[in-house]
């Protein structure tokens, strides 16, 4: 099930927190690069981000995945994607990739970054149709790759 997350909540921030420090260092691993956002936050900077949270929850009431985006009218920025590393190949990412495409389905614009060498990464996006824009680097020998989804209404 996909629900819309809290971050007044303090037990859904510390969930959200204790993922990302299990799923982001997986992509530092696969970029060369340990300085993700996502592992600098604290439970504080989590929770005044002000990105929208959803997130992916078992049977069992677990967070398992979650997506974060930044809406503005006229373009959607996924900010964050995370999933359990034990839950991985389940299509819990392209899940929420697509609920929240569906449900931001009347902005013309779509955008995520993603490390350029995490390659799961790019695929899932490139399998939703996005497509590379530019790339950028953020430290020596660490480049990022901004991806762009346009919808046609």
């Amino acid at each position: 099930m996909i629900t819309r997350l809290s971050l007044e909540d303090r037990d859904t921030v510390q969930q959200i927190w204790s993922l990302q420090h299990m799923a982001y260092p997986l992509e530092a691993e696969l970029i060369g690069f340990s300085e993700i956002p996502p592992l600098l936050d604290t439970f504080e900077t989590l929770r005044e981000c002000g990105e929208t949270f959803y997130g992916y929850i078992d049977d069992d009431g677990e967070l398992i995945g979650a997506i974060a985006v930044e809406p503005e009218p006229h373009q959607v920025t996924i900010s964050r994607m995370m999933v359990h590393p034990g839950h991985f190949r389940k299509g819990i990412a392209g899940s929420l990739v697509r609920h929240v495409l569906d449900s931001y389905g009347e902005v013309p614009l779509f955008i995520v970054s993603t490390g350029t060498r995490n390659t799961p990464a790019v695929a899932l996006y490139e399998k939703f149709g996005f497509v590379r824009d530019h790339a950028f680097e953020v430290a020596p020998g660490v480049e990022l790759t901004e991806f762009h989804l346009r919808v046609h209404p």
